[in-house]
């Protein structure tokens, strides 16, 4: 199943958290933060959203950060994606 999102949203999905510190420590599950770092899959198209023209400036394939309680989970094929407003999108990391 694909997931093509609609006006300024943007479908992502989490990067795998760290699971040692710098300096070697392994953490535990409860000790981990959520991700805020995620992976572009799909971008909808922009355009008018909420009387405003919207150009898209990020691209499928790009990792970015994110806000820390942005967007909306979803499960789809076993898959955890989160649905974000490009807006919600703090930085293109290169």
């Amino acid at each position: 199943m694909t997931v093509k999102p609609l006006g300024d949203r943007v479908v992502i999905k989490n990067v795998e958290a760290e699971e040692t510190t710098k300096s070697g420590l392994i953490l535990t599950s409860a000790a981990k933060e959520k991700p805020q770092m995620a992976q572009i899959l799909a971008v909808g198209p922009g355009g008018m959203v909420d009387g405003k023209e919207i150009t898209m400036q990020v691209e499928v394939g790009q990792k970015v950060i994110y806000s820390k309680y942005a967007g909306t989970e979803v499960k789809i094929d076993g898959e955890e994606l989160i649905i974000v407003r490009q807006s919600d999108i703090l930085a293109i990391v290169e």
